[in-house]
């Protein structure tokens, strides 16, 4: 059991049959009154965000979510195969259940898989990717307006906005979290 007057970023913790993750807290202790505690908390199934304040004496009981190293094999339709990196077994999770950012990940990279009481919610990518840049417009000579950028496919399919000087065939660094450029690998 965990109390509100405990809470802290990153906590996990049952509410209302729900999985629910402190996003942020603050406690307040007014000058007339009891002292409270505000929070965002999210769902971390749905992944929906809501502000809601407890009393520091409410109790719920602590969620343990489990987060496991998993290597992306392949796909086949809407299932994407993971190999569990110790017992060698391979989880096929649907494409629901899968993040916008996982248009990043390509075969043979390891993801953290995400899962409560056996019941997996989450992929999430690692947060740095190297990708090949499959397609993109030459920058032209002159094109040096300030942080000046062109559209590029990369080898997983997706989209991204790179500066000009990147060309076709190199390889880039990617933040999956935010989705944009890095750097030149």
């Amino acid at each position: 059991m965990i109390s509100a007057g405990d809470f802290r970023n990153g906590v996990t913790f049952e509410m209302d049959g729900n999985v629910v993750s402190i996003v942020e807290f603050q406690h307040v202790k007014p000058g007339k009154g009891a002292a409270f505690v505000r929070t965002k908390i999210k769902n971390v199934i749905t992944g929906s965000v809501v502000e809601k304040t407890f009393s520091p004496t409410d109790k719920f009981p602590t969620a343990y979510i489990e987060r496991k190293d998993m290597q992306y094999l392949y796909n086949d339709g809407d299932l994407y195969y993971f190999m569990d990196m110790e017992t060698y077994e391979q989880l096929p999770i649907g494409k629901d259940v899968l993040s916008d950012n996982f248009k990043f990940v390509k075969e043979n990279m390891e993801c953290k898989v995400m899962s409560y009481k056996g019941k997996v919610f989450g992929v999430e990518p690692p947060f740095f990717v190297e990708l090949q840049v499959t397609e993109t417009d030459p920058g032209f000579k002159g094109d040096t307006a300030t942080n000046a950028t062109k559209p590029a496919t990369l080898e997983t399919g997706a989209e991204i906005r790179v500066p000009l000087f990147i060309d076709q065939g190199e390889m880039i660094r990617i933040d999956t979290r935010t989705g944009e450029y890095m750097e030149r690998a």
